[in-house]
């Protein structure tokens, strides 16, 4: 008979693990049953000697509502009155795909107003430049 490594798995600090296994090993984590954040998955191995190993994740769960605000970013500077639009919405069941509140509306960008001046100013230009010659 072979012997093979157990493999121990946690998450975060719980001292229970989720799971105990013999190497190799496939297995779902139900990220359902955590609460949105960052979270730790904590794999250890102890191979047929007794010597272990230790593999440490990150991993952030987000199940809830997407919240997006637009109108002030992290660790910015402001002063005066700031107009904000924040956004929330779930993915609602992942079998039927909605799309309504599937997307994030947002403000255009400082770009396409610029794009459109500049094409703005060039259409009048040339016509104007097209009347001069054609008169």
């Amino acid at each position: 008979m072979e012997d093979k490594s157990s493999v121990i798995i946690f998450v975060d600090d719980d001292p229970q693990p989720i799971g105990s296994f013999q190497s190799p090993i496939n297995f779902e984590l139900d990220t359902r049953k955590l609460v949105d954040g960052e979270h730790l998955l904590r794999i250890v191995s102890k191979d047929p000697s007794g010597k272990e190993g230790i593999r440490k994740i990150p991993f952030i769960v987000r199940n809830g509502p997407d919240i997006n605000v637009e109108g002030i970013s992290e660790n910015e500077v402001v002063d005066g009155v700031l107009p904000i639009m924040v956004s929330a919405y779930g993915k609602g069941d992942q079998k039927i795909f909605l799309i309504e509140g599937s997307e994030t509306p947002r403000s255009i960008p400082n770009w396409v107003w610029i794009l459109h001046i500049v094409f703005g100013g060039w259409a009048i230009y040339y016509l104007i430049t097209q009347y001069a010659i054609a008169t």
